[in-house]
Order: C-alpha cells, then structure tokens, then sequence
C-alpha cells in the first residue's frame, strides 16, 4: 500500500502541471443523501491538484442528461438512468455518446417509509395515499413511478404526490401531511433515520416477484436488494428492496490529466470517503472498473489496469 501511494503522489505531481487552473463542473444529488457531501470531498481532493470544482444539484437523470449536454463535466449517476441514456430509452430522447465511466461506487437502495399508523404496509396498500417523492430529474422519482407502473397504479390514483428534497419529505410526514416517503441513496439513510427517531415507522418491502417483473417489463438494471433487520429503530425483519449501483461518470472527451488525478486521490483517500458513505467501506479496483454497460473513460482504464 505505501509504494501505491507514494507512487500516486509522484503521479498526480506530475499531472498537476497538465491539470492547473483546470475548472469543472459535478453534479451531485438532494441534500440528505450520499452524493452531496461526496461531491464536496471530491472538491476538496481536486482543489489540492490546482483544479477549480464547482459543485452543481442534480440528480440521476438530469445528471446524465447534463453530462451528455455538456452542462457538466463530472457527475453521480444510477446504473438503470446512464444505461437508459445510452439506450435512448426514455426519459431520454436520443442516445448518448458523450458519456463514460469513471467508477462504479456502491449499491443504492430504493427505501419506502410510512408512519407505522398509515395503514400502508405494502405496494398495494398506496392507492388513495399522500406520497412524497423527489423532483423530476431524480431516478428515486424515476424509480417511483416503475413500482407504481409494476405495481398496476399511478401517480394519479393517488391522493397528492409532493416533489421535494429529502428534507422536506421528511418534514411533510412528520407534520402529518404525507403518508409515505421514499429516497434512494445508501441504507441506513440520514433522512430516514431522522423520520424514525421522530415517528414510529414501517419499511415498505418488495418481493423478488415484484422486483424481477420491474426487470422485465421496465429496466434490466434494477437489482435485489436487503435492508438488514435492526437498520431502523424498531425494524424488526430483513426488508427487500429494489436497488441499482451507484456510478461516478463524466464527458468521455474530459482531460486525461483530470480523470487520473481523480481517481488516484478517491483510491488513495477511500478510508475518508467510507466516513461519508459507508457503502464504500468494501470498494475495491475490481468493483470500481465494473462497467455496467458504461464504458470506461480511456484514462479510468488505463489507471485500473495499472493498479
């Protein structure tokens, strides 16, 4: 470990002259989640390498979409929305071609919450109901209209949809103007944790019937996953939930210089990012270089291949 890191020390001093007074841009995600504070240490990294970052929101689909428009230089994305934008598929109109892989990062979980007096303890319980979602632009809201889709419903059936930050989410069922939150990041979630130390609450879970009909009527990406027992105040049983990967991406055309600065400093400080989102506690090279269907940024190849 120490020769890779003195050996990325001299690399990155070496590629500091190419990458000075370079300035992009990233896209992050809604304040409660994981991106926004890993776009913030991802500045901090780059800022000691001479490169300016400014730090956008965003979200999995508008994310890729900013990207691929050139709106962004770096962004977090979801494995089902960058696929979708290569694919054409929609929300998007048209297929991507600007956009590549940076490294794959950990698996996010699409987590559904009710207040444990709602009377919701299942998909099929959500017609009729308050139901807080994120903004449009966001794959949690994306993916809320699949389970909603799978699931024989839509937001119309409801009895009001409310598009806000995790924050406000949580805030409206607090208050008692909602009867379900919903947010995909990591497992447990700030925001859910926040809800469930005010307000006795049920995790809403799928089935691997549900999940595997999502797959093939909607998006292959969408994956299996658990919320182990005991993630929640008073979660008493395993809960399963639909999940995607969590990909770091950016413009295919990105300097060279930028992308190997990058990630040798998020291998190098993988320890500190694990103290941000501790999904990140297991990354290794392998899972980082984990293309799912993104190819790889021809820098990014060539740092894993070389480590």
């Amino acid at each position: 470990m120490r020769r890779f890191l003195l050996t990325g020390a001299v690399a990155v001093a070496a590629l500091a002259g190419q990458a000075h007074a370079q300035q992009i841009k990233i896209m992050t995600g809604p304040q409660g989640g994981s991106w926004y504070p890993l776009g913030g240490a991802i500045q901090s990294m780059l800022s000691d390498n001479g490169i300016s970052v400014q730090v956008l929101p965003g979200g999995g689909v508008a994310n890729a979409q900013g990207v691929q428009g050139g709106m962004t230089d770096l962004a977090f994305g979801n494995s089902i929305s960058v696929v979708d934008a290569l694919e054409g598929r929609a929300p998007f109109e048209g297929k991507a071609d600007n956009i590549c892989l940076m490294g794959t990062l950990y698996p996010q979980y699409f987590q559904m919450a009710a207040p444990a007096d709602s009377g919701i303890t299942s998909v099929d319980d959500l017609k009729g109901k308050r139901i807080v979602t994120q903004p449009v632009g966001n794959t949690a809201e994306q993916v809320m209209r699949a389970i909603l889709q799978t699931a024989g419903t839509s937001y119309d059936d409801m009895r009001s949809v409310d598009y806000v930050s995790y924050s406000d989410g949580v805030g409206l069922v607090q208050d008692g103007n909602a009867d379900l939150f919903t947010a995909g990041t990591t497992a447990p979630a700030s925001a859910i944790m926040d809800l469930a130390n005010s307000t006795d609450i049920t995790m809403i879970p799928l089935t691997e019937e549900f999940i595997s009909k999502m797959r093939a009527e909607i998006n292959p990406g969408y994956a299996s996953l658990t919320i182990p027992a005991g993630t929640y105040p008073k979660q008493e049983n395993d809960v399963v939930v639909v999940g995607y990967m969590t990909q770091l991406i950016g413009r295919c055309d990105l300097d060279d210089a930028v992308v190997t600065a990058l990630l040798t400093d998020m291998w190098a400080e993988r320890g500190d990012l694990a103290t941000i989102s501790a999904a990140m506690r297991d990354i290794t090279i392998e899972k980082m270089r984990d293309e799912g269907g993104v190819p790889l940024h021809a820098a990014a190849k060539a740092f894993y291949d070389a480590n």
